[in-house]
């Protein structure tokens, strides 16, 4: 059974950080591509960073310069590191994996940024 599980959400200020964690099991980690999507009160879900399986990676314009997506195969993880933080980055966080065609999400994980 697929399971992806973010952790690392919270309450921050603005132009703090936070890591978003998602760990994936029941799965062929290495050959996927993974990624972030986030849905903010009211809005729709918005794509926000990928890493492909080749290591390429790309960011919304929005978060640039800001967050850095990473993985670990081994661990079967991937990383959201979230810098400069903005109210508007307030979303709840999804992680996204792509493999052989099927996607899978995770349920998500609350970020707050206070004014």
């Amino acid at each position: 059974q697929v399971q992806l599980a973010e952790s690392g959400g919270g309450l921050v200020q603005t132009g703090g950080s936070l890591r978003l964690s998602c760990a994936a099991s029941g799965i062929i980690f290495g050959i996927g591509s993974w990624g972030w999507h986030r849905q903010a009160p009211g809005k729709g879900r918005e794509w926000v960073a990928t890493i492909t399986n080749g290591g390429s990676i790309d960011y919304a314009e929005s978060v640039k310069g800001r967050f850095t997506i990473s993985r670990d195969n081994p661990k079967k993880m991937v990383y959201l590191q979230m810098n400069s933080l903005k109210p508007e980055d307030t979303a709840v966080y999804f992680c996204k994996g792509l493999i052989l065609g099927r996607e899978y999400w995770g349920k998500g994980v609350l970020v707050t940024v206070s004014s």
